[in-house]
Parts: structure tokens; C-alpha cells; sequence
């Protein structure tokens, strides 16, 4: 059984581990283990006899009894080195973290394939997402394999393969007139009558801690070795957040040493508060629905759930954050088509920002570099869907339509 509670980023106030996201003054909780416990058992069963998935890291994570795990083959994904790129590029030596192998093809599958073990723990069995597409799919993957009923609310210019792909594992899908926060709006409006466990961004603790396997998986496949600088596309956050928590708990563990590496958020012109934020002390401004003009993908976050958070982490770790455009980013993706990655749109972004980084010199020739690939191209395909889903602006419309 792991022992761990919560805490909160903001005040460190503690509380047991419950299906809570946010401390009462308003801060991230995160989860906290007795790291000396965690120490013994990889000692036991080192990692080299365990199983390549996600749940190697087990001991890690924030579930007590196995038998509620629910997993469909998740992590464990290859970390490929790009020679070809880095003679192009002249760097020295560059990775991408190939995070589309997943189940349901994108790296939501971590996240909510802990999140549903927690929720499966505490005897949930309706859940509920607000997402731009790849978490609305994951969580309808995870959802049928626990046996549990989704419904999941996804604006309305999502793309219409992913939709297809949500409905397929027979969730309830329904398309919002808005964007993603407009989506959570009608998710807590009715969730109470509904009776729906909200599992979006920062609403509970076991997406960050499945995305924080991303940065465990680095560091093992490195040779117990960090990388100078990861460059990781950012909408909600949740990404960063397990990034920077798996390393610090690794070198707690004694697993590695050196500096946290350089974690760089790349978002999209036309939505980029992080970026915004960063260069400015006042705080994290949202960005206002008029002023949104990126393309509908995970980049479009125009209200991150705790953005002064992932701004926090950036500058502790020496980071930075910078936005591309749709240009730059359709040429990066052809650009890793040509040397066998099929990449998101999201995923091109890291090596359309680190194009840029290299132009400004903000990062080094000689930095180990990893891109996160997290989705495959096939998922944006300009394709429209044969079924007409509900189109929903508000909780009333859900009742009527439903």
C-alpha cells in the first residue's frame, strides 16, 4: 500500500488523499509519498523485473490496492533519438518522446488511466470532461475499460475524427457552442443533478501524477540521466506540473542528480497566456474569447486551471515560454513527417519553438533537447462527421437535448 497525502503548492497545508484538486485557499494540491517507503520497494523489485508500462512506477503513484488499476498497455513509449534533425539543426543531441504509441494515440492515456484507478478506488462510476479532443477520447477509452458512463463536452469545431474515436467507446459526446471553459461552465452547472465526477484539468490528483510517468520514463531511458531542456507544448498545465514533480521526487530518491532541466512551454499565437504571463510579474492574465484566433487543438486554453502555477515552475527551473504560429507549426510537421513521425499539431509545436529557440540562442547546440510528440497527425484530418451530435450553449440545452 503507498502511503501519501496531499498538499497544497500555495499555503502546504495537508489533507488526506481525497478526490479534491484544490486546497481551500485556492492552490494545487499535489500528491506527496513517503519517499523512503517508495525507496525500499523499487529496492525490493527493482525496476528492471517490472513490467513497460506506466505502472512500473507503481510505487509512485497514488493508488493502494492493484486490483483497481485500470490500464489499456500505457507509457513506457520510445524515447527515439533524431539524428537526422540534429544534423540539421546542429544540435547536439535530440529526442522526441514518441507519447502518440499510447492508447487512444495521444498522452492524455496517462493521466486518465490513473485518474480512473483513483476514481475506480472510491467507488465512482459517472464521469464527466470539459476537452479540446484527446482528453475527451482517452477518458472514453479508460470509462469503458472500468466500466463506468462518460459524457464528455468538446467544442464544436473539435476535430471530427476525434469525436468519432470518443463515440466509438461508447461515451455520450456533445458539442458546445464555445470553447473548453465554456464546456467546464456546463459540466459544473450540472453536475450536482447529474451526479458526474468532473475529471478535467487539476480536478482531482490522478491525471497529474500519470502525466508525471512522462518525465520518470526520460530519466530511465537516459540512464538515470536528466536532460538539459524539454520543450513541451502547454494548454491546461497538468503536463508541466508532473514534468517538474517527477524530477524532483527522482532526485529525492537519489535516482539522478544534477539541475531540474529547462522545461519550455510552447503555445500558439492567438492563445498564449502562459507566454503572456511569463514576461509579466502581474499575474496570468486569461485571454479573452474575442481575442482567441489559434486553431482548435490542445494549445487552446484560454483559461488555464492554475496558470500562476505552471508560470512558478517555469521560472524555478530556468524555463521559458514562447509561441509559434500555425505556419510555423504545419512547416514543423511536415518536417518530422519527412523523418517518420507522424505529429500532432501540438507535437510539431515543440520543434517549431525549438527553431526559434535556436535562432535566439536560448538554447545551447551542445543541450540534450526532447520534444514531446503527444498525438499523431491522423487525428487532425479535415474530415466532417456523418452523425449529427447535439450542439449544446448552456446546461439547459443538455437537459433538453440529451
Amino acid at each position: 500500500m503507498n502511503k501519501c497525502q496531499l498538499v497544497c503548492v500555495r499555503c502546504g497545508q495537508q489533507y488526506p488523499l481525497v478526490l479534491i484538486g484544490r486546497c481551500e485557499c485556492g492552490g494545487t494540491l499535489l500528491v506527496e509519498y513517503d519517499l523512503e517507503h517508495a525507496k525500499r520497494m523499487l529496492q525490493l523489485k527493482p525496476l528492471t523485473q517490472r513490467e513497460t508500462s506506466l505502472w512500473r512506477y507503481s510505487d509512485l503513484l497514488p493508488i493502494e490496492n492493484e486490483d483497481n488499476i485500470v490500464t489499456l498497455g500505457e507509457g513506457w513509449t520510445p524515447l527515439l533519438r533524431m539524428h537526422q534533425l540534429e544534423q540539421y539543426l546542429r544540435v547536439g543531441s535530440l529526442y522526441v518522446k514518441r507519447e502518440e504509441q499510447n492508447p487512444s494515440g495521444s498522452f492524455k492515456a496517462r493521466g486518465f488511466s490513473v485518474a480512473i484507478s483513483l476514481l475506480r478506488e472510491h467507488g465512482i462510476q459517472k464521469v464527466t470532461v470539459p476537452s479540446n479532443g484527446n482528453a475527451a477520447s482517452a477518458l472514453a477509452a479508460y470509462a469503458a475499460r472500468a466500466h463506468m458512463e462518460a459524457f464528455l463536452f468538446v467544442p464544436k469545431d473539435c476535430p471530427g475524427l476525434i469525436v468519432e474515436e470518443s463515440a466509438h467507446y461508447g461515451s455520450h459526446v456533445f458539442l458546445v457552442d464555445g470553447m473548453i471553459h465554456d464546456a467546464g461552465r456546463i459540466i459544473e452547472e450540472g453536475k450536482e443533478s447529474e451526479g458526474w465526477f468532473n475529471v478535467g484539468t487539476l480536478k482531482e490528483p490522478g491525471r497529474v501524477e500519470g502525466k508525471k510517468t512522462m518525465g520518470l520514463e526520460i530519466a530511465e531511458q537516459l540512464g538515470w540521466k536528466m536532460p538539459d531542456v524539454i520543450i513541451y507544448p502547454t494548454g491546461g498545465g497538468s503536463g508541466v506540473i508532473g514534468l517538474w514533480k517527477a524530477f524532483r521526487e527522482l532526485l529525492e530518491l537519489g535516482l539522478v542528480t544534477g539541475d531540474l532541466p529547462r522545461i519550455i512551454s510552447i503555445q500558439e499565437d492567438g492563445c498564449k497566456p502562459i507566454v503572456d504571463a511569463f514576461y509579466h510579474q502581474e499575474g496570468v492574465e486569461v485571454c479573452q474569447e474575442s481575442e482567441v484566433t489559434s486553431a482548435p487543438t490542445g494549445l487552446r486554453v484560454p483559461q488555464p486551471p492554475d496558470g500562476a502555477f505552471i508560470v512558478k515552475i517555469l521560472h524555478e527551473v530556468g524555463g521559458d515560454a514562447i509561441a509559434v504560429n500555425q505556419e510555423e507549426i504545419v512547416a514543423a510537421q511536415r518536417m518530422m513527417g519527412r523523418v517518420g513521425i507522424s505529429a500532432s499539431p501540438e507535437g510539431a509545436s515543440t520543434l517549431a519553438g525549438l527553431i526559434k529557440l535556436l535562432e535566439a540562442g536560448k538554447v545551447g547546440v551542445s543541450d540534450s533537447i526532447v520534444l514531446f510528440n503527444t498525438s499523431h497527425a491522423m487525428k487532425y484530418l479535415d474530415w466532417i462527421n456523418s452523425k449529427n451530435y447535439p450542439i449544446i450553449r448552456s446546461y439547459e440545452d443538455f437537459v433538453i437535448k440529451r
